[in-house]
């Protein structure tokens, strides 16, 4: 009886809440939807889990732990979480029976066998990147922009570089000359060992050396007092003691890098030089504590000058510096294709290497071999090449080029490349060569690369087990909206799939690589944390359960299916539709545009565009048909679709929304005069286009922190697709649209954050101004003083999202 009473009021409190939508709850402090854990890790035994949490709804996240077999997630303490944490990012030893981590600044080594934890520093300064070298004998490490080495058997600290700030150390050869001489070389005759001519012809530097030569010879104690000078040098030099550190000076140049090879011999480094004129872009900060506008420091834009890398190999053995040349790079003087376009601005230039940018080098364990990512600062060439250390000789190993941009999962852009070593002589990589991410190995000796993963999917995170025996990977190949996680073998085969859910999942593995660790969601359920034995077959544990209030499950969330869409070219657009409940239609639909285009948001895991997709719920209460979808440009569906927009952002992209209004209009019955649009960043961009190039198709739109014309975006963001403006004028005149503000005809609002360092508030401002000049008046500008380009403040996210409401309100409904 007691049980049914509970069940009773339980229910009553769910029924208790609002099951209606309203602006003003959906943008409230998310804190209303739930809790969900995130930055998950392990111990160092594999027993527990460590996550940050807020079951409590305080201030912040606390870090929680859970150990297997355990029945709830415990509160750690704040130094045990932070001990935690640094030994989960922990550097092995090749046999894994040690480790070192950096705790506070300072380094401890751990013998895992013995259960024994050394600690090696205990410094005011910071101690960082430790690394095995010599066969586990040295724990090598960073301090102050130099190299250090400890000794596990003696204790001994020893220095393994002099950086310094003096001037740039000539890489080899060395500098020619006369071998230290003031002089510069003999010749016992006035006129100066056949130098001959006359001096303006031989020049300063000559002349100098003949002056001293002729002082030498009419000056007898100038002489002596040279040759004791000559001859102490010889001395020193002979007697040079062994340990002597050799200066290597980088001027005024940034290190970055810094590392040494396994055997010990090789520490590589590059050098970065800033440009010398750089202009930023300042935002000005008018809502601040002390009452004055300040600005805030911005970025430069796209074409400003960039910086140049070099790539040094110092070789201690030999006691020599070596710059290693790009000379032998294939197509290091390649041009990209869109130079046909301008053919008097770049015919007749002549041909140079291009600038490039290197990772690495990743070195086998033996430390025999090594290899260096590079890419051209343009983009269009990944290049892996074999470094010969000794010399600093690159050898082609793979190249992939691509007219538009070098990216995907795995193989650049912000995410990072993933190389490393299977053997000393085989290693592996990702590339995105068959249209599609997807591992391969290389084999040295053989000069032969082979194929690990294949298929019309992407490999999106690859983990090589520690005998190195198996990948782990993540991946969409059951359908581009769903992951699961899998075990391979190194060769390719056996293939198993471990876990079994649809939707999405960010895995840790533990140290053991027994326990997989995961947050996993659903299109209606925020993310949750569950543990699993790393095995086909097993069941997971659900950890925590807070990711949804009574409130937020008292509302039934649309459960979007992912359909297919037919583009004008023969593709397939993916999307999803909110579909108003039987009856309410109002015959009036809404297109919802992702941001930042290379983004996914069509899948069946929770959406980061959680607010929107609340919002898109509450139109179609409302009647509205609303759709979302993974335009030309979004991640998760490979090279071409990612490619889909270059030289023109507002081309296929815009093109594949108009096809979704004319889907909404065949197959949902929509009015045709009553289709709206929305978006925020790349998503406002695309309303802007849609309402000024295709203005018969939406009758209405609301551009939200927009790009208004991309010549005033970033560099690393906007050349990847458009190139430079200086270079490539076509792009930027077709994708801006500032270009076409002249085309709007219907209702637009504009909304954006006035501290906007990414894309900045000017933005809107210089749209503001064209559309004033251009004599518009249907349009309307929301400013919000206080907010970045996210924006943080509920009351700005409530205000914005009225807007958008009453505006579809007013121009869709009849």
């Amino acid at each position: 009886m007691k049980i049914k009473i509970l069940s009773l009021l339980l229910l009553a409190g769910v029924i208790g809440y609002s099951q209606s939508l309203t602006v003003e709850k959906i943008m409230k402090d998310p804190k209303w939807i739930g809790v969900s854990p995130s930055n998950v890790f392990w111990s160092a035994d594999s027993r527990s889990v460590f996550f940050s949490w807020n079951p409590q709804n305080t201030i912040s996240d606390s870090v929680y732990s859970f150990s297997i077999g355990g029945n709830e997630p415990q509160k750690a303490g704040f130094f045990e979480a932070q001990k935690m944490n640094a030994i989960n990012n922990a550097v092995y030893n090749n046999s894994n029976t040690q480790m070192v981590y950096v705790y506070r600044g300072d380094l401890y080594w751990v013998d895992i066998k013995a259960g024994k934890t050394t600690r090696i520093t205990q410094t005011e300064e910071i101690e960082s990147a430790p690394k095995f070298i010599l066969k586990d004998e040295w724990i090598a490490y960073t301090r102050n922009q130099n190299l250090y080495a400890w000794n596990t058997k003696t204790g001994i600290t020893l220095q393994l570089t002099n950086i310094s700030r003096t001037a740039e150390t000539a890489a080899a050869p060395a500098f020619g000359g006369g071998g230290g001489q003031r002089g510069g070389g003999g010749g016992g005759q006035r006129g100066g060992g056949g130098g001959g001519g006359n001096a303006s012809a031989v020049g300063a530097g000559s002349q100098e050396q003949w002056l001293q030569q002729e002082q030498l010879q009419l000056f007898q104690v100038l002489k002596e007092r040279k040759d004791k000078r000559d001859q102490r040098s010889a001395f020193l030099k002979a007697n040079k003691e062994t340990d002597t550190l050799k200066t290597i000076g980088i001027g005024d140049k940034t290190l970055q890098g810094l590392q040494i090879s396994p055997d010990g011999r090789f520490i590589t480094y590059r050098l970065y030089q800033a440009p010398t004129s750089s202009k930023n872009t300042a935002v000005p900060d008018y809502v601040t504590e002390s009452g004055f506008t300040t600005d805030i420091p911005g970025r430069t834009k796209v074409g400003a000058p960039l910086g140049k890398y070099d790539f040094y190999v110092y070789d201690r053995m030999k006691d020599t510096v070596i710059a290693v040349s790009t000379d032998s790079i294939p197509g290091i003087t390649d041009v990209p294709d869109y130079v046909k376009d301008y053919p008097k601005k770049f015919s007749g230039r002549r041909l140079t290497a291009r600038s490039v940018v290197f990772n690495g080098p990743y070195w086998n364990d033996a430390g025999t071999e090594a290899v260096l990512d590079i890419r051209s600062q343009d983009n269009k060439d990944r290049w892996i090449m074999r470094l010969e250390a000794a010399t600093g000789k690159l050898i082609p190993v793979d190249r992939q080029r691509d007219e538009a941009w070098i990216d995907g999962p795995g193989v650049g852009g912000g995410r990072g490349s993933r190389i490393g070593w299977i053997n000393d002589n085989v290693f592996y990589f990702q590339s995105e060569v068959t249209g599609y991410s997807h591992l391969y190995s290389y084999d040295i000796a053989t000069n032969t690369k082979k194929a690990i993963t294949e298929g019309k999917y992407e490999v999106q995170q690859a983990e090589l087990s520690r005998n190195k025996q198996n990948f782990y990977l993540l991946t969409n190949e059951e359908h581009p909206g769903k992951q699961n996680w899998y075990r391979i073998k190194t060769d390719g085969t056996k293939k198993e799939k471990i876990t079994n859910m649809d939707g999405g999942y960010e895995v840790t593995m533990s140290p053991d690589e027994k326990w997989i660790a995961y947050r996993y969601s659903y299109t209606t359920k925020p993310w949750e944390l569950f543990v699993q034995e790393n095995m086909p077959g097993k069941k997971p544990v659900q950890v925590t359960n807070k990711a949804m209030t009574d409130e937020f499950k008292a509302y039934a969330w649309r459960d979007t299916k992912v359909i297919t869409i037919p583009a004008r070219d023969g593709a397939q657009i993916y999307g999803r539709v909110f579909d108003p409940a039987s009856g309410k239609k109002n015959g009036a639909a809404v297109i919802f545009v992702h941001g930042a285009g290379y983004l996914q948001n069509v899948h069946y895991w929770w959406s980061s565009y959680f607010r929107e997709t609340m919002f898109n719920n509450l139109l179609a209460d409302l009647g509205y048909t609303v759709i979302d979808i993974d335009y030309r440009a979004s991640s998760g569906y490979g090279r071409d679709w990612r490619t889909g927009i270059y030289r023109w952002m507002g081309g296929k992209d815009l093109d594949d929304n108009v096809d979704a209004a004319k889907f909404l209009v065949d197959k949902y019955g929509i009015d045709a005069g009553r289709i709206g649009i929305y978006g925020g960043s790349y998503g406002g961009f695309m309303t802007l286009m849609a309402l000024f190039t295709t203005p018969d198709v939406f009758k209405a739109g609301a551009a939200l922190r927009p790009v208004t014309d991309w010549a005033h975006y970033n560099h690393g963001y906007t050349a990847n697709i458009l190139n430079e403006p200086y270079n490539d004028s076509i792009a930027y005149a077709k994708s801006s649209p500032i270009n076409f503000a002249a085309g709007l005809k219907n209702h637009l609002l504009i909304c954006h954050g006035m501290v906007d360092v990414n894309v900045n508030f000017q933005d809107a401002v210089r749209l503001t101004q064209k559309l004033i000049e251009l004599g518009k008046d249907n349009w309307e500008i929301a400013p919000y003083p206080v907010e970045d380009h996210g924006f943080v403040e509920p009351s700005s996210w409530t205000d914005e999202y009225k807007r958008i409401l009453k505006l579809f309100n007013t121009n869709l409904l009849k």
